[in-house]
């Protein structure tokens, strides 16, 4: 019966007053039998009993519920991380599929209107042609870096030397990326942390290290994946709490890592360069494989 009335009540009002309403009942009904206790009416002790312990499994239900929707860091980290990444894929699609369409239209409008203006105009519709160019470019550029397709078909270090060699053509970095195992069955989500975090060091390098010499190593250990990130820049001081002195950058790299249980060191001084080093450990199964010693055939 106390089911029924309560699915009665959850139905009929809205759930954040479902148990003020219940709780208001449970006191009424507990102080009525309590009153007719005290009178010395003809009311079982039982009957005060049942409504003491229907109060004390409401408030315990109540408090049980409150409990449980409370979320610990590493939750809300690891909730943050996926919504990020399911944004930066909705973004991705919408520049490579909506506005890239739009601007390759607008191109082929242009040269077609280039075909038959007459020469006067030839040279501003040129302009205006190679500003469509590169915009499309720069949106299939964005596009790549927010959600990198290749990941799934290319793998982590055919996708990690594409990337480099993009963003540091067109400037004075001399970089190289070693790799001397075949990083073949690395689980996505360990792919996708190696790759972001590589995206966000090369980036900081770019914006504030003025560095002329880049490293990225790729090592398969047993233990796990282990990344290291080198650049003889102007270093900087690193923070122990990133997120709360403004190192929104490094912030990333250690949530990324922390939501795979690896590890995060960040060597650097100001004018001797940054040197960057995570591991990813091995899910179980892969830590198996790994683990597993070598048949030669």
């Amino acid at each position: 019966m106390y089911a029924s009335l309560k699915s009665l009540i959850a139905r009929s009002v809205p759930r954040r007053h479902a148990r003020r309403i219940i709780i208001a009942l449970c006191l009424c009904s507990l102080s009525v039998s309590l009153w007719a206790y005290l009178q010395a009416a003809p009311l079982p002790l039982v009957v005060l009993i049942l409504n003491l312990a229907t109060w004390v499994v409401v408030g315990l239900q109540q408090w049980s519920s409150r409990k449980s929707i409370k979320f610990q860091p590493q939750e809300l980290a690891d909730r943050l991380l996926q919504v990020q990444e399911n944004e930066r894929h909705r973004l991705s699609r919408e520049l490579h599929d909506d506005i890239g369409q739009l601007l390759t239209a607008a191109k082929l409008q242009s040269e077609w209107l280039q075909r038959r203006l007459p020469q006067d105009l030839q040279s501003q519709c040129s302009v205006l042609c190679n500003t469509l160019t590169e915009t499309l470019a720069k949106v299939r550029d964005v596009s790549a870096i927010l959600n990198p397709r290749q990941l799934a078909s290319l793998g982590l270090e055919a996708s990690l030397r594409a990337h480099l060699l993009k963003t540091l053509e067109n400037t004075q970095v001399s970089w190289s990326l070693e790799c001397q195992q075949r990083l073949t069955g690395i689980p996505e989500e360990t792919a996708v942390a190696a790759f972001r975090i590589t995206q966000e060091a090369v980036t900081n390098m770019l914006r504030h290290a003025q560095a002329h010499n880049l490293l990225v190593r790729l090592q398969r250990l047993p233990e796990g994946l282990s990344l290291m990130i080198c650049d003889d820049g102007l270093g900087f001081s690193p923070a122990i709490n990133p997120g709360r002195e403004g190192q929104r950058g490094m912030a990333g790299m250690s949530e990324r890592i922390d939501q795979l249980g690896g590890n995060l060191s960040v060597s650097s001084q100001p004018g001797k360069g940054t040197r960057i080093e995570a591991l990813f450990p091995w899910a179980p199964r892969a830590l198996q494989r790994a683990s597993a010693p070598k048949v030669l055939e």
